[in-house]
This record gives structure tokens, C-alpha cells and sequence, in this order.
């Protein structure tokens, strides 16, 4: 459920495209985890400026953060009804710049290998997020951000039955301008991917610790090809990581 990324964009390239008003100081990641902060994109009165927020998106009148569950993932079928996005699809979407994700797909002896999935062209991808900016009873602000999923595209069915909604073109511009582009118009941008459009392999199993971080982590490993994932009923949560 798209739970780790990978982001090695240079600064000077994440500025260009997606056409930032402000650059964005950020190292090459390869194991991006929830809790962490992320570089993350928005528009303030039409002006898109990158910032930092924390993986696992925390609504404003949230009291205490420490007893309000993680959110990592909003799906896309329930988060115009959830009150933790319902306010943020209209007024909060911003998009997650990376170069790939991870997702592990579940064998029939019940491990779970690791795969990287990047776009088959080889471009960046635009994953869509929404963002919430909580406010603590001492004045401190801390921008928040979850990530938005999508059921899986049949070539990506094969490893899981869920992916990040990725973005493309001018879906890119529309989902950022909250200013013209209202949250029924926004919610039909997020959708799978069509046939054709990603590369997966399997990685090893290093990614599982979010300790490590290295450029080994998205090569690929042989491994005995993934048996498609049998797709189960959805309990509209918002909490699986994987």
C-alpha cells in the first residue's frame, strides 16, 4: 500500500520540473519510511513552493497526536467520506516527487519479498498526496502528509492489489490548483495507471529495516516469479502499510 519509497531527484531537476518558486535542499533516499519527513509540493495562493512534511498526515483538530492512529495512506474510494481527508481533498492536495516505491507481494508460504516499481519511461513520479498543517497548543505547526492509493493496475495485480494514484502532465497542474479545481474535480484525477506504464523487480530484503538506506537497495535480485495476488474484500481502512 505503498508504505516506502525511494526519492533521488537533484535539487536543480525537482526545481525545473515541476516548477518550483523555491529549491529544495534534498539528498538521494532510497528508503523513505512513514514518521519521516518527506519533500512534499502545494500551492499557496497559486504559488508552488516545495517543502518538508511528516509522512503520516495528522487532521487540525486533532488534540493530541500522540493518540490519534498513523495515517500513511488515503484510499481513493473513501477519502471524499473520511473526515481525516474530506477537508483536505478540497483545500490540502499537494503531490510526493519520487523515483520509485516498494511493495511486497505475499507468497504462498506467507513471505514477503520486496519489489521496485518505477514508471517504464524512466521520468519521476508525481505520487498524489493530501496535506494537513496541525497546530499544537504551544503555537508550534507541523506540516503532515499522507499519501493516496488506488487499486492496483492489472500488470502491478500480479504483486499487490493496491498502488499510489501516480500523477502525469497536466493531471499534475489540476491537481495542485486548489484555487479553480474543486474536490469533486480533484477526485477523479487520482485513478490506476494504464497497461505499459511501469518496470518492476524484486530487492532484497535489506529495504524491510528502515535503518538502512543505500543505492543497493533498488537493484534487483533473482527470485521465483510472483503468483497473482488474490484480491480480498476491502474494510475501508486506512492503516495498511503494505
Amino acid at each position: 500500500m505503498c508504505g516506502r519509497y525511494a526519492v533521488t531527484l537533484p535539487p536543480e531537476m525537482m526545481t525545473e520540473l515541476f516548477k518550483l518558486l523555491n529549491a529544495v535542499d534534498l539528498v538521494p533516499r532510497y528508503n523513505v519510511a512513514p514518521t519521516q519527513p518527506i519533500p512534499v509540493i502545494w500551492e499557496e495562493s497559486g504559488r508552488r513552493l516545495g517543502h518538508f512534511a511528516r509522512w503520516g498526515l495528522v487532521p487540525r483538530w486533532v488534540k493530541d497526536p500522540r493518540e490519534f492512529p498513523l495515517l500513511v495512506n488515503a484510499r481513493v474510494e473513501t477519502m471524499a467520506e473520511k473526515p481525516a481527508f474530506r477537508d483536505t481533498l478540497e483545500h490540502g492536495r499537494c503531490i510526493i516527487p519520487a523515483s520509485g516505491y516498494y511493495e511486497w507481494h505475499t507468497g504462498p508460504d506467507k513471505v514477503k519479498q520486496p519489489y521496485y516499481i518505477t514508471l517504464k519511461n524512466g521520468e519521476p513520479m508525481a505520487l498524489a498526496g493530501l496535506y494537513s498543517i496541525w497546530s499544537g497548543p504551544e503555537g508550534e505547526e507541523v506540516d503532515t502528509v499522507a499519501t493516496i492509493t488506488v487499486p492496483a493496475n492489472p500488470e502491478l495485480s500480479v504483486i499487490h492489489d493496491r498502488m499510489p494514484a501516480i500523477l502525469k502532465g497536466e493531471a499534475i497542474d489540476q491537481w495542485l490548483d486548489v484555487l479553480n479545481v474543486r474536490a469533486a474535480e480533484a477526485y477523479k484525477l487520482a485513478r490506476p495507471l494504464g497497461p505499459g506504464e511501469v518496470n518492476f523487480h524484486p530487492v532484497s530484503t535489506r529495504v524491510n529495516s528502515a535503518r538502512v538506506d543505500d543505492s543497493g537497495l533498488i537493484e534487483p535480485v533473482t527470485v521465483q516469479k510472483p503468483e497473482p495476488v488474490k484480491k480480498k474484500a476491502s474494510a475501508g481502512g486506512q492503516l495498511d502499510l503494505f
